[in-house]
């Protein structure tokens, strides 16, 4: 049975564990930190591998290029900032010296979404997924927890290919175990249900409030909740199968409803099996000040939020 009660940890703290692990399998991975090392966890690479990490200041654009230089010679860079930052500000470095030169930068966005809070509009990254997944050769991880972020770092550090990964800074429920699998380019069902009249796919940590809704909803409806945590490639398959089980879909993520996650599943089912779709997130606004659950709940991406676009759906 679910368990609301769950232990919270930052995703990002799953992040800077990963890089470690990635760091001691291989010798050729190295860190660059735009003056966030703290805030980014890129603070235990450092500290374990003081000679494979690069500050390189408040200077995304130099980011990017210093590290595709890097990788031309042989190193696997990993680059962190705040995601408005990275890939926000140095977009076109990313795309053009990193992704249209095939180079195996990975790219950590850290403070995405608008649980950022205080931090306000300025520094709520909820356009990254669609700058990033636009990009041709990227692949785009949103892990839902801080377990997931571990894995998802060590794995991209074995890919060829750039990789961004988002983060988020808050913490937030652990829903997986070291014992959950995780591979680039798989969903995974994380509440099953026999007959589901609706599917709801969910990315990042809102995943824990479509989990929150389908228990509140599991004596009056059928749902089955899908974990996508690859954004690309896309489980084409996983979503064509939950598409023609339910007949119905919602998609949940902490980003602009268009050209996200949302999206990508849209434009997949609109070619392999059209049905019935509910957007949650945020629709054509930016953010604003004030305490991550406030916001979840201002701009309709909690429970409630996701309950009533089920039953609304169902109707």
């Amino acid at each position: 049975m679910f368990d609301e009660k769950v232990e919270q940890v930052p995703i990002r703290k799953g992040f800077g564990e990963g890089l470690v692990q990635a760091g001691e399998e291989d010798p050729q991975v190295v860190v660059l930190c735009a003056d966030l090392t703290e805030s980014s966890q890129a603070l235990y690479f450092k500290e374990k591998f003081p000679n494979r990490f690069v500050e390189v200041g408040v200077a995304e654009q130099n980011l990017a290029s210093v590290a595709s230089g890097m990788a031309a010679m042989g190193k696997i860079p990993f680059i962190t900032s705040y995601a408005m930052f990275s890939p926000g500000r140095n977009w076109e470095q990313i795309r053009t010296t990193i992704a249209y030169n095939n180079r195996p930068v990975k790219i950590a966005g850290s403070h995405a979404g608008i649980s950022v809070g205080p931090d306000g509009g300025t520094h709520q990254a909820i356009e990254d997924i669609a700058i990033t997944r636009v990009i041709p050769r990227m692949v785009v991880i949103s892990p839902c927890d801080a377990l997931e972020a571990h894995k998802a770092t060590v794995a991209a550090a074995k890919t060829d290919t750039p990789v961004y990964i988002r983060l988020a800074r808050e913490k937030t429920p652990v829903m997986t175990t070291d014992a959950t699998p995780f591979e680039i380019g798989k969903a995974q069902i994380f509440w099953k249900s026999d007959k589901p009249q609706v599917g709801i796919i969910a990315t990042g940590a809102l995943l824990h409030q479509a989990l929150r809704a389908a228990k509140e909803l599991q004596d009056k409806i059928n749902i089955e909740v899908l974990n996508l945590s690859t954004i690309k490639p896309l489980d084409e398959k996983a979503i064509i199968d939950l598409a023609k089980k339910a007949g119905r879909i919602i998609t949940v993520e902490e980003h602009q409803i268009r050209g996200g996650m949302g999206s990508a599943v849209a434009e997949c089912l609109a070619k392999h099996s059209p049905v019935p779709m509910r957007f949650i997130g945020v629709d054509d606004q930016f953010g604003q000040s004030g305490t991550p659950e406030e916001l979840i709940e201002h701009y309709g991406m909690g429970k409630k939020a996701i309950i009533e676009a089920v039953k609304d759906l169902i109707k």
